[in-house]
């Protein structure tokens, strides 16, 4: 015990010493929210920039129907032919050109009308002015048909579904759009911290194989003790990790819910309901504050709890094969023969996750990865934001653990003869072989 947990410490100590580990736990997460606000400022200067648009309008109705707005210009090209007007805006420097034929029907106009530009227009952008073109012509078609255009605007009727669970616990679908985007980012998450953690343990087994440390080690050392060291050690470092950034998260939204005036209180029906009380002059819009309310009311503790259990035991569970894999092989060229088979497993994960807990979170397909040991980490994670019972939780955890101990006991079988081979590159038969011995 006394080696195994001199060995422990000393990966341990040796990952968050390192000067990178330090950095990137500090610094990730202001990268990551200094991105945010990098990327959303330079969304902002795009949407700022001005786009004249040049219309050739030969009805003579649709121009004076469409809307300007601030960062969106419409210049009528009067008494010019359509060939004039394309070298006019081209001289101008426009965005782009409209040329509106007249034709005998709105149908056979909407048909007929073209957008000339430079470069690609944006998908926004072709959408807002077919919109528009869209709701004049059909005004116009309304007009001709002798209907009553402000009737059939007062017929119409919206639909905003107000949603609840039988649990009586409110959502919206800002709730959901939400639930869908951080169990992706949760998914994500763990798929790169299983595999780079992983890859960091196999690479630092083939490292010591191949400068032949690992002999001196094993002198001293039951192989089983050096391999489970190596795992638990790093698995510690990347549980630091996590508490660091936790704290640093506690902290950051601390900061946001005050800054905004973002409470949360009981209802009656004792729920946790968001109570929003930003003043006008917060400087942040109500959709954003129904976003940040629809995060506070996510199940936070138990994606916490769970993130601890699915990436400890996925943890587990892949740096075992990692450390087999690095015991079995001299270097890292030859072992892209045994990752391979991981590396799919691990994408199959994710894709499970993505094509199927979107659209149905408690589907047979999604309940079935979530409980395949291989995949439950990422796929379980992905729907835990949308409520998914603790009992399902405890069992897959369950076996997911169970499945950590029968591939700890496999790996280390191969670890045990493969730390001391040289010069050959092992089969999947040789390896099966290794586990008889």
């Amino acid at each position: 015990m006394g080696h195994f947990t001199l060995i422990t410490t000393r990966e341990y100590l040796n990952k968050i010493t390192n000067k990178t580990f330090i950095l990137s736990t500090f610094l990730t997460p202001l990268f990551i929210v200094g991105l945010i606000f990098f990327l959303g400022y330079l969304s902002s200067l795009n949407n700022e920039t001005v786009k004249n648009i040049s219309v050739v309008d030969e009805t003579g109705f649709v121009y004076e129907n469409l809307n300007s707005s601030e960062f969106l210009r419409y210049n009528l090209l009067e008494n010019f032919s359509f060939e004039e007007a394309k070298i006019i805006s081209e001289t101008k420097s426009d965005y782009g050109l409209i040329h509106i034929p007249n034709l005998d029907s709105p149908k056979a106009i909407a048909d007929s009308i073209s957008f000339i530009s430079e470069d690609s227009p944006s998908f926004t952008l072709i959408n807002n002015i077919e919109t528009q073109l869209e709701r004049i012509l059909t005004s116009k078609n309304f007009k001709i048909e002798g209907l009553d255009i402000n009737q059939i605007n007062n017929s119409k009727v919206y639909v905003n579904l107000f949603q609840e669970t039988f649990e009586g616990e409110k959502t919206t679908k800002t709730d959901g759009f939400l639930k869908l985007i951080f169990g992706m980012f949760l998914g994500m998450l763990l798929y790169i911290f299983i595999f780079a953690y992983g890859s960091m343990i196999m690479m630092s087994v083939i490292e010591e194989k191949t400068n032949r440390i690992v002999e001196i080690v094993i002198s001293s050392v039951k192989p089983f003790q050096l391999m489970t060291g190596k795992i638990i050690g790093t698995s510690l470092a990347g549980l630091t990790q996590f508490i660091v950034w936790g704290f640093l998260f506690f902290v950051f939204s601390t900061i946001v819910t005050s800054i905004f005036g973002i409470t949360s209180m009981p209802s009656n029906a004792g729920n946790a309901s968001i109570m929003l009380s930003a003043s006008q002059d917060s400087g942040i819009s109500s959709d954003s504050l129904e976003m940040i309310a629809a995060f506070i009311n996510l199940p936070l503790t138990n994606i916490l709890i769970a993130f601890l259990f699915y990436f400890l035991g996925g943890y587990f569970l892949y740096s075992s094969i990692f450390a087999a894999i690095g015991a079995a092989v001299d270097n890292q060229t030859d072992a892209q023969q045994f990752l391979m088979p991981i590396t799919i497993v691990l994408i199959v994960a994710l894709y499970a996750g993505i094509l199927t807990v979107p659209e149905d979170p408690n589907g047979i397909v999604a309940q079935i990865f979530s409980f395949i040991p291989l995949t439950s980490p990422i796929v379980m994670m992905m729907r835990i934001p949308y409520g998914v019972p603790i009992f399902e939780q405890i069992i897959s955890i369950t076996i997911l653990f169970l499945s950590v101990i029968l591939i700890i006991w496999i790996a280390a079988k191969i670890y045990r003869i493969g730390i001391l081979m040289y010069g050959k590159k092992p089969s999947y038969k040789e390896l099966i072989k290794w586990l008889k011995y």
